[in-house]
């Protein structure tokens, strides 16, 4: 089955430009060197699977014209990846049955502490977003799709990426564990964090997911979670043909 994933947003956690900065990134005119916070979207089959709700979700989700959406698949509870989650609101209300929000047990309980509002039934101002938190406790199908989480070191966390048909979406890792490797082999396209070139405590470096690229040999690997420190034409001019940087609003078709 085809599918088309859209980068909702390639940036890093402040977002491309960052308030306060005037280097040549943030002043850039080049529109694919405007980031907003990471997040995929997938469609196939007539369904609409997002990949994290940032904060610029409400701006990615007009940007897009998402009329629905059926799903959403967490990676973390990092700010940057979950709180666009109340902008869900107006796509949950038309629908039959509340959008599942699919993430592991620990992330569920996280997310029902901290939106308390939507989560506990208690609220009684209306307006709430009609979710349902699912588990994840392995490879799961949605949609006639299987998803496979990746485990990936985030810092000192363990995290998720995903893989789903022939594409895997790694955005945040500073390390990926051998068995998670070995979970990659074999794909069309792969997504993995690519910060900048400067090492950093809790994300790849541009260096790092290259040799990465290098060692997995997808056919097409794309970098996301990027700051300002890389500008996009620039940098692609020093990348391998089938290396990337992604950019907001790019798309592509892949086998799922």
């Amino acid at each position: 089955m085809r599918a088309t994933l859209t980068v909702l947003g390639s940036g890093t956690s402040m977002g491309v430009p960052t308030i306060g900065c005037d280097c040549s990134v943030c002043r850039s005119t080049d529109p694919r060197d405007r980031r907003t916070r990471p997040s995929i979207m997938l469609e196939y089959g007539g369904r609409t699977v997002l990949i994290d709700t940032t904060p610029d979700f409400r701006e990615q989700a007009l940007r897009e014209k998402i009329q629905q959406v059926d799903a959403v698949i967490y990676t973390h509870t990092h700010a940057d990846h979950i709180l666009g989650i109340d902008d869900l609101r107006p796509l949950s209300f038309h629908r039959e049955n509340p959008i599942p929000l699919y993430l592991r047990p620990d992330m569920a309980d996280f997310l029902r502490s901290m939106f308390a509002y939507i989560f506990n039934a208690n609220y009684k101002f209306g307006g709430i977003a009609r979710l349902e938190l699912k588990h994840i406790t392995g490879p799961f199908d949605l949609y006639a799709a299987r998803f496979e989480p990746v485990i990936v070191i985030h810092g000192d966390a363990e995290i998720y990426g995903f893989r789903f048909g022939s594409a895997a979406y790694l955005t945040d890792f500073s390390q990926i564990p051998p068995a998670s490797l070995a979970q990659l082999r074999g794909l069309d396209v792969l997504f993995l964090d690519g910060l900048r070139h400067k090492p950093h405590p809790t994300h790849s470096t541009v260096e790092h997911s290259l040799a990465i690229a290098e060692q997995l040999k997808p056919q097409r690997t794309f970098f996301t979670h990027i700051c300002h420190d890389l500008p996009h034409q620039a940098t692609n001019a020093t990348l391998p043909p089938h290396v990337r940087l992604a950019y907001d609003g790019m798309k592509l078709e892949f086998e799922i």
